[in-house]
C-alpha cells in the first residue's frame, strides 16, 4: 500500500508541476504553463502499471484509477461536476463510475456552453498470456487518451483562457460496450446541458507514419470540426482516414452516446490507425512502448485548435445534415 500511495503522489506532484516560462524565457506571472514528458509519463506508469491489473470495469485495480484521477483533479483546479468527481451508475451486479470535473469559462454568457473533453480509462483487464504475462496494460487504449484530456484540463484550469467551459470527463465500461459514455450522456441530457461540441481522445500514444496527417477524426465528414480546429491550429492537424469510415469506428468509441443523445458535434481523435502499434487489446500494450514525445507534441496542437473554437462569439462548428441524412 505504501508503494502504491508514494506512486501516486509522486504522480501528482509532477502533474502540477508545470514548467512557468514567459515568452521571452523569464519566469512571469503571465507565463503560460508547458505540458511536460515527465508528468504525462508519471501519469502512464502509474494507470498502465500491473498494480491495477489491467483496469477492468469493477475491480481493484479500476478503483486505484479512479482516485488517481480525482486526485489528480483536484491537484489541478478541476472542480467537481456532480456534487462529488463520480457519477455512478450500475453495470449489471458491479459499480461502476464515471468521474468528471469542469473548469468554468471566464465569459459571463459563454460559460453557460460547455465543451465536453473525454477518454476511458477502463480497459480489458486480462488478454492472451505472453510469456507468462497475463495483463492487459492498457496504455495506449486508453490511458494516453484519458491523459491527453487530463492534461488539458489542467492547462486551462491554470491559464483560464477558456470562455466556454469545459467538461473533463473519464468514463468506465467502455470496453464493456460505451457503457460509461452512454450513462453520463444521458445524464446530461435529462439536466438540459447547454453541451456545444464533444472530443473523445481515443488511443494518442503512439505517432503515425510522417506522410500522414498526425491524427484523424471520427466522422470526419459529419461536421465542419475538423476544418474548424485546424484553422486555429494553423496546420492540419486531424485530417481525414479511410479506414476510420470502412470501420465505423464514429459508432465504437464514447463519442457516439453524446452525437446520439444531445444531437452535437461528438468525435473522436485518434493517432493509432491500427498500422503503427501491433498490440491493440495485448498485454505488451504499456508504458514503455508510448512515445512521450509526440503525446506532448500532440497536447500542444491541439491547445490553440481548442482555445479558438472554445473561445469563438459563436458556435461555428455545426452538424451537416446533408451527410446525415444521406447516411
Amino acid at each position: 500500500m505504501k508503494k502504491i500511495l508514494s506512486i501516486v503522489l509522486i504522480g501528482l506532484v509532477c502533474s502540477c508541476a508545470f514548467n512557468m516560462k514567459a515568452k521571452d524565457g523569464k519566469d512571469g506571472e503571465n507565463a503560460k504553463p508547458t505540458i511536460s514528458q515527465e508528468a504525462i509519463k508519471t501519469s502512464m506508469e502509474y494507470l498502465a502499471s500491473d498494480e491495477l491489473g489491467g483496469r477492468e470495469a469493477g475491480s481493484e485495480g479500476l478503483e486505484k484509477a479512479a482516485v488517481f484521477i480525482e486526485d489528480y483533479l483536484k491537484a489541478n483546479a478541476i472542480t467537481p461536476y456532480f456534487k462529488t468527481y463520480r457519477d455512478s451508475f450500475k453495470l449489471n451486479d458491479i459499480d461502476a463510475y464515471n468521474i468528471v470535473g469542469v473548469v468554468e469559462g471566464n465569459d459571463p454568457k459563454l460559460k453557460n456552453e460547455f465543451v465536453i473533453l473525454g477518454g476511458h480509462y477502463d480497459h480489458i483487464g486480462k488478454g492472451k498470456v505472453v510469456e507468462g504475462d497475463s495483463i492487459a496494460n492498457g496504455a495506449n487504449d486508453d490511458a494516453s487518451g484519458t491523459i491527453a484530456a487530463m492534461e488539458l484540463g489542467a492547462y486551462f484550469a491554470k491559464t483560464k483562457t477558456n470562455k466556454r467551459s469545459i467538461l473533463i470527463t473519464l468514463y468506465d465500461a467502455e470496453e464493456k460496450g460505451l457503457k460509461g459514455a452512454a450513462h453520463l450522456a444521458a445524464r446530461l441530457k435529462s439536466e438540459a446541458i447547454n453541451a456545444y461540441t464533444m472530443i473523445n481522445f481515443e488511443m494518442i500514444g503512439v505517432p503515425r507514419d510522417s506522410t500522414e496527417v498526425m491524427a484523424y477524426m471520427s466522422g470526419y465528414k459529419r461536421s465542419n470540426f475538423a476544418e474548424t480546429l485546424n484553422g486555429y491550429a494553423g496546420e492540419e492537424v486531424v485530417g481525414f482516414f479511410p479506414g476510420a469510415q470502412q470501420m465505423n469506428l464514429f459508432m465504437r468509441s464514447d463519442n457516439f452516446p453524446f452525437f446520439k443523445e444531445l444531437n452535437m458535434p461528438a468525435h473522436a481523435i485518434s493517432t493509432f490507425d491500427f498500422t503503427n502499434f501491433d498490440y491493440y487489446h495485448h498485454v505488451d500494450d504499456e508504458a514503455d512502448k508510448m512515445d512521450y514525445e509526440h503525446m506532448v507534441n500532440f497536447i500542444n496542437k491541439m491547445i490553440p485548435a481548442l482555445e479558438g473554437m472554445m473561445n469563438a462569439p459563436t458556435k461555428e462548428v455545426v452538424l451537416k445534415e446533408a451527410v446525415l441524412k444521406n447516411e
